[in-house]
């Protein structure tokens, strides 16, 4: 398993395990911008991207989307590219922290915001939106009864992330943190270069 990958897997086990045994509060690891501006508690930006709640079957479920999916960009997409890859991240952390800052006081939108404390499943999923925009023709079964390609993989993931009773806003941060990503880094160049595009061909690169 990679650097990163597996950096990031060991921090988050440790932390969520370390929770489980009450061995260090979540209290000091949520976000709480408060607490990070005015008591300089600047570790709540990072910790709260390492706490993936309760160890069940959820937790499971996120590890293996999360070492699974961190594994392929790192090895394929980023490969011999360690450095673009914790960029990726990071960019994906600032996104999401700042997304959620700033919907926190947006009218209707505060209500939704003031309840997510901690974005490590908004940041796997990023990864997993990353993923799917890079590789959208690769077929794939869900619990072998669905087929689809991985460009529909996100709404699935949302779909049954809604029906399972999740947070709607948790899967879209991801979302939006992850085509930003996508946008900045594999769309734009190409609109930039120098070569004719019809408009048709950038609205498709565009979605």
């Amino acid at each position: 398993m990679p650097i990163i990958t597996r950096s990031y897997i060991t921090a988050a086990v440790v932390t969520t395990i370390g929770c489980s045994l009450e061995i260090i509060s979540p209290h000091i690891l949520y976000l709480h911008p408060k607490l990070v501006v005015k008591q300089y508690q600047i570790w709540r930006l990072i910790t709260n991207f390492l706490y993936f709640r309760n160890m069940d079957l959820d937790f499971l479920f996120h590890m293996f989307f999360l070492s699974r999916y961190c594994k392929l960009l790192e090895e394929n997409s980023f490969r011999g590219r360690t450095a673009d890859f914790f960029y990726m991240l990071l960019f994906g952390a600032t996104v999401l922290t700042t997304t959620v800052l700033v919907g926190g006081m947006i009218p209707y939108l505060s209500v939704s915001f003031a309840n997510i404390f901690f974005l490590s499943y908004s940041l796997t999923f990023m990864m997993v939106y990353v993923w799917c925009k890079q590789n959208p023709l690769i077929h794939m079964s869900f619990f072998g009864i669905i087929t689809f390609t991985a460009a529909y993989l996100p709404w699935v993931l949302l779909s049954l992330s809604v029906v399972l009773g999740g947070s709607l806003w948790v899967d879209l941060l991801g979302m939006i943190a992850g085509h930003a990503y996508y946008f900045l880094e594999d769309v734009y160049p190409k609109m930039t270069k120098p070569h004719h595009l019809s408009k048709t061909c950038l609205l498709n690169n565009l979605w």
